[in-house]
Parts: C-alpha cells; structure tokens; sequence
C-alpha cells in the first residue's frame, strides 16, 4: 500500500437519539445557531437537550488502540477542522491513494452514483476521491453508533473499492501519512467542545487548524430576543 490517510469524525463517538438529522453546510447557521434553535424547542417539550448526547467511554483509549494498526510516518502532517470536505484536499495534497474513516457517516455520497455528479461536500467527500481516481481504496470504519449500513451504499459499492471492516479486523502495520480530526459541529453538540480539543491534543502531535471556530454554548442567558433569532435559524 502506498501513502495512507487517516480521518477522523468526532462523531464517531458521540451517541444521538436524532441520528436522523439530515445533511448540513458547516456555517454560522448550521453549528451554532442550529444549537440554541434545538435547546429552545427541546426545553419547550420539557427537554434537556444535553441529556439526549454521551460521549464514548472508548474516547480514552482509541489512540492507543489506533497505534497497534497504524504507523505514522516521519514528520507526519495532522489536521483539524470543522467540515470534513478538507479530507478531499489533503488526500490529493498529500498523494494518498488510500482512507480508512473512522465515522458515523460513510460520506460516500447519499444520493448513488449521481451523488457524486455534486461538487464536493461533506457527504460526497470520500466518493469524490474514489470517482475523481484520487484513490484506490476507502475503508470505513463505522461508529457503534451509526444509523447506517453499507447497503446504503450499493452503486458506490459495486463500482469502486470500499470496504468495510471492524476495528479489530484491520491489519496491522498500515502507514499513514496525514492525519485529518473532523469535528462536524452540524452533527456535533456545542457542550462537548472542550473534550474534542483535550481528544485532539491527546494525539501527541502537531497539527494544523483550519476552519475551526471556537462555538461558545451559554444556556443561562438568551434573551427572548435570542430565542427568537435562534429558532429562525
């Protein structure tokens, strides 16, 4: 295999009861304001949002876990961001013709092949690379918490090479030369913020950061002015 690069959806660990959200552009609308708009309608319901979000227990040792399968290269180049489309860049950037994703979403492109027709975006990212002939190779890894199968996927499935296995059935020994943390605030909550950064740092190395801004959540002081704009968001 040559050059490899591992990406990484930080909600990969974050279990839902809305797994069913849809799709979203990764903007001021969408990872914010959307956040205050769910945490207003759920506290009309009687409803404490956070309570409906936990985090992976296995967050603590999935690095190490990760260091018994893959191999950083030297001088290896990390990245982190808010939207995962910067997959497709850094693979083309970096000449890698194979991604193993670690995520709850396959981001193969949800529509078939003609999915993949789209210009690149956070759900079509990783069939865009496969269809473009960027790479060869995708293997997803799917979070224990997915609402999705791989059947979805039959068209891409057929037509290039996906696979999908456990993390206890990847090989050992696969090199990789970039390293991409995403952290999805569509999909992702706010309050959890400060654990992606301490996950991110726990890596143990350098990393670039690119369209990542800091979401601050405060519950205790919306004004009604506040409620309103946020549930017209």
């Amino acid at each position: 295999m040559g050059k490899c690069l591992l990406s990484i959806d930080w909600d990969y660990f974050i279990y839902t009861q809305k797994e069913n959200w849809g799709s979203y552009i990764e903007n001021t609308k969408n990872v914010i304001n959307l956040w205050y708009k769910r945490y207003i309608q759920a506290k009309a319901l009687g409803k404490d949002i956070e309570k409906s979000f936990w985090l992976s227990s296995y967050i603590d040792e999935f690095w190490e876990k990760i260091k018994e399968n893959f191999i950083f290269a030297k001088g290896i180049k990390a990245y982190v961001s808010d939207s995962h489309t910067l997959s497709y860049d850094i693979a083309r950037e970096q000449g890698c013709n194979a991604v193993y994703l670690f995520d709850a979403h396959a981001d193969l492109g949800y529509g078939g092949l003609s999915s993949l027709d789209f210009e690149v975006n956070c759900a079509n990212w990783l069939g865009k690379l496969l269809k473009d002939n960027w790479i060869g190779e995708a293997n997803i890894i799917y979070s224990p918490y997915t609402a999705e199968k791989p059947d979805y996927f039959k068209q891409i499935n057929n037509a290039f090479n996906v696979r999908y296995p456990g993390f206890d059935d990847l090989d050992t020994g696969i090199k990789v030369s970039a390293v991409h943390i995403c952290r999805s605030g569509a999909w992702t909550p706010p309050w959890l913020d400060e654990r992606f950064a301490k996950f991110v740092d726990s890596l143990g190395i350098s990393y670039e950061l690119k369209d990542c801004p800091t979401r601050k959540w405060d519950t205790t002081n919306i004004s009604f002015s506040d409620q309103i704009y946020y549930l017209m968001a």
